[in-house]
């Protein structure tokens, strides 16, 4: 089983929103950070909005203004709020949670540069096509 599940995911038309949903198999999983992922074809994994343990919030400059990365504690959740889609945009969307060995020197906290290989937590992933 994947330690994290993602959902959401769908072919909408530019312009449009959608909301992606990750449940992690852990209780401690907004306690370091976590983020959202895409990856399109024939390109390489890009990080694309990350909170942190203490809330604080990251974001592409390809997303920031479009994209909300929030986390609800109560059903231990973390969504990815997309709006105003563009067609570039289109690529396969995980959810991933640092590795733990970087847990111990960053805490609470996000890497200042967060590459794919600094998570060690993933899920299979959830497919976001937009396209007219």
């Amino acid at each position: 089983q994947a330690p994290l599940l993602e959902s959401g995911g769908n072919s909408v038309q530019p312009g449009g929103s959608l909301t992606l949903s990750c449940t992690a198999s852990w209780d401690t999983f907004s306690e370091h950070c976590i983020g959202w992922f895409r990856q399109a074809p024939g390109k390489a994994r890009e990080g694309v909005a990350f909170i942190d343990g203490e809330g604080a919030r990251n974001y592409d400059n390809s997303v920031r203004g479009r994209f909300t990365v929030t986390y609800e504690r109560a059903k231990n959740i973390l969504y990815l709020d997309m709006r105003d889609l563009k067609p570039e945009d289109t690529a396969m969307y995980y959810c991933a949670a640092l590795r733990e060995d970087l847990r111990e020197d960053y805490g609470r906290y996000c890497p200042g540069r967060r590459h794919a290989d600094d998570f060690g937590y993933w899920g299979q992933g959830t497919q976001v096509t937009v396209s007219s």
